[in-house]
């Protein structure tokens, strides 16, 4: 058996460059992209990924790996991969911005875990939202969902060097704004009522300045916040499921589905 160089180049080609872009959205994602999953087990699904996608691939441009058209496809490839991964990941930090917002209202800012998703303290408040969102996410199959709209991508972007567009990355800079008005909204109906609380104890203080607010009002406002938390879940999870499926709606906008 004999082949050429640009023939074994061409083989490689055709599994390095959809490695690239799965392997990225991989990097991006979240769940997948914590540190309690080992790099290896990514490697390990985006491999077997790229082999099953492999004869699905439409014509692959007649490009060199090693050339300078050909570091601008695998430069494309990144970028698409990782921004089907970051869209995904600005739901989770909206999340993770209501639940700061709400934990520093009832006063357990100071109470904080480590964040699988980023490796970072966040409040313990957070810490439970994120958890409710990632059991949504796989609750509504959102990794098989993101998984399949990557693969039709390389019908709707083949692989070449056009990748994500200017416009559509203004796109992703707009939405990614809305994020903090959306952690906002989350937190709100909590966030007025600890303050309405705090608003009736200020008064109290007044009327009496002899009572000890901070044995008194501690306790109350940990208690309040936490029975707000609980009657404001179903909301908060109908919020959190609306976000991810507005989400998958602007991935499928800029991969052009």
């Amino acid at each position: 058996m004999h082949f050429t160089e640009a023939q074994v180049f061409g083989q490689v080609a055709s599994f390095i460059w959809p490695l690239l872009r799965i392997t990225a959205m991989f990097i991006a994602v979240p769940v997948f992209s914590i540190r309690a999953v080992p790099a290896r087990v990514r490697l390990i699904l985006a491999v077997a990924i790229t082999f099953v996608v492999m004869p699905l691939l439409p014509a692959l441009p007649a490009v060199e790996m090693f050339s300078y058209e050909g570091g601008m496809v695998a430069i494309a490839q990144v970028m698409i991969g990782l921004v089907s991964g970051f869209i995904v990941q600005l739901v989770f930090s909206s999340v993770i911005f209501a639940g700061q917002g709400i934990a520093l209202s009832m006063g357990l800012g100071f109470a904080s875990l480590i964040d699988p998703q980023n490796g970072q303290q966040v409040p313990v408040v957070a810490q439970f939202y994120v958890i409710i969102s990632t059991l949504i996410f796989f609750n509504l199959d959102g990794h098989l969902l993101l998984i399949k709209m990557l693969l039709d991508s390389f019908t709707t972007l083949p692989i070449g060097v056009e990748g994500v567009a200017k416009a559509d990355i203004w796109v992703i800079i707009g939405w990614s704004s809305r994020m903090f008005a959306v952690g906002l909204l989350l937190a709100m109906p909590v966030i007025v009522s600890l303050l309405l609380v705090n608003v009736s104890f200020g008064v109290a203080t007044r009327a009496a300045p002899q009572l000890n607010i901070f044995s008194v009002g501690f306790p109350v406002t940990l208690m309040l916040g936490i029975l707000l938390m609980w009657l404001t879940l179903p909301e908060v999870s109908e919020q959190i499921a609306g976000l991810l499926t507005n989400a998958y709606e602007l991935l499928g906008q800029l991969l052009k589905l």
